[in-house]
């Protein structure tokens, strides 16, 4: 780890009604990274509308998706990013290990940080994704951030 600090962030992706990778992030060959911060926000317009299921997984494919810039935060290294991103999967990943699972309601939003020593490791070459599964579909935001 070079201490490294980066964001990824994608506004305006339709959830669909079938399970759905918002954001993957895959680490460079040989070079792990620590993903400790994550939140996905929805616009929904309805307030009786069933919750949606947020899940941060190990994904074992890159299924189909759109590449995602980077930023380093603070931009003040001169060091290159390494890890990678994806967004709005057409061709779903596939999925592998559950590392977080949770429930959201689409008028609302989930934000998840952590200390250093509890951030989720993706091993070099190794890939996470976020996925939502909604009744409805909705508008979503997903952000994440991490150190490399």
């Amino acid at each position: 780890m070079a201490g490294v600090r980066f964001r990824a962030t994608k506004s305006g992706v339709s959830t669909g009604t079938s399970a759905k990778t918002l954001m993957q992030l895959i680490a460079a060959a040989n070079h792990a990274v620590l993903l400790d911060d994550i939140e996905v926000a929805f616009n929904g317009v309805s307030a009786t509308a069933e919750p949606i299921r947020i899940r941060v997984l190990r994904q074992t494919t890159a299924g189909t998706a759109t590449s995602l810039t980077l930023v380093k935060d603070p931009d003040d290294s001169a060091e290159t990013l390494q890890t990678t991103a994806s967004h709005t999967a057409t061709v779903e990943p596939t999925a592998s290990d559950v590392l977080l699972e949770t429930y959201c309601h689409p008028q609302s939003g989930w934000h998840w940080a952590v200390p250093r020593d509890r951030a989720i490791k993706i091993g070099g070459g190794d890939r996470v994704g976020i996925e939502v599964l909604a009744a409805s579909s909705v508008s979503a935001t997903v952000r994440a951030g991490g150190e490399e």
